[in-house]
C-alpha cells in the first residue's frame, strides 16, 4: 500500500477528529479525499505538523491527530523529545514511513535505510510507540483513539504517489475554518 491508500482507508476513522496534515502530497491527498474544516493542511512548513499538532493538543481538550512523513520527522528530530517530555493524552502522531521524500520525487530517506523512527521515538522517551504495516493502520488508529494516552504510530508503507491537484485555498481560510471548528467543539 502507498500513502494515499493508507489515508483513504483512515478517513472513516479520523474524519470526526482534528487532523494536522504534513506539507505537500499528504495534505493534497487529504484535501482531495476528504476536505473538511477539521483538517489543517500544511502548505509551507516541512517538519512541523507534529509540533503544531502537539501544541494544539496541549492547548485544548479535543483529540488531535498529526499526520507526518518520515522525511519531515527526520528534518525536525527535535519534535520527538519534545513530544516525549510534554505528554498530551489527546494527541496521536501518525508517521507515514514510506522511506522516501514523497513530495519531492521519492528520494530515499534514512528511515528507508538503517534508521528506525520507532527506535528513535522510544529512545527519546516516548512511552507508547507502535510500528505497524500499512494494512494494520486502521485498527491501530482505532485503538489509539479509543485509548486515552498519547500515541505515536509508525506506519510502514510503500513509496509512491498518485496525481493530486494543488490546494488553491488561501492559508488564512484554512486556518480560520479550522479554528472556528475547534472553538465550536471546545465551547
Amino acid at each position: 500500500m502507498i500513502r494515499s491508500e493508507v489515508l483513504k482507508q483512515l478517513i472513516p476513522v479520523i474524519s470526526d477528529h482534528f487532523v494536522v496534515c504534513n506539507i505537500g502530497l499528504p495534505s493534497q491527498e487529504m484535501h482531495m479525499l476528504d476536505d473538511q474544516a477539521t483538517n489543517f493542511y500544511m502548505l509551507g512548513t516541512m517538519g512541523l505538523a507534529s509540533s503544531i499538532g502537539l501544541g494544539l493538543a496541549l492547548a485544548q481538550k479535543q483529540k488531535v491527530i498529526s499526520i507526518d512523513g518520515d522525511g519531515s520527522v527526520l528534518t525536525n528530530l527535535g519534535t520527538l523529545p519534545t513530544i516525549a517530555n510534554n505528554v498530551a493524552d489527546n494527541f496521536i502522531l501518525l508517521i507515514v514511513d514510506n522511506g522516501s521524500y514523497g513530495s519531492t520525487g521519492d528520494q530515499p530517506t534514512y528511515a528507508g535505510k538503517k534508521t528506525s523512527l520507532t527506535a528513535v521515538a522510544k529512545a527519546c522517551g516516548c512511552d507508547h510507540v507502535i510500528e505497524c504495516a500499512a494494512e494494520d493502520t486502521v485498527q491501530v488508529m482505532q485503538d489509539a483513539l479509543a485509548g486515552d494516552k498519547m500515541t505515536i504510530i509508525v506506519c510502514k508503507c510503500e513509496s509512491g504517489n498518485v496525481k493530486v491537484p494543488v490546494i488553491t485555498m488561501d492559508p488564512v481560510v484554512i486556518r480560520d475554518r479550522f479554528m472556528t471548528k475547534l472553538q465550536e467543539r471546545n465551547a
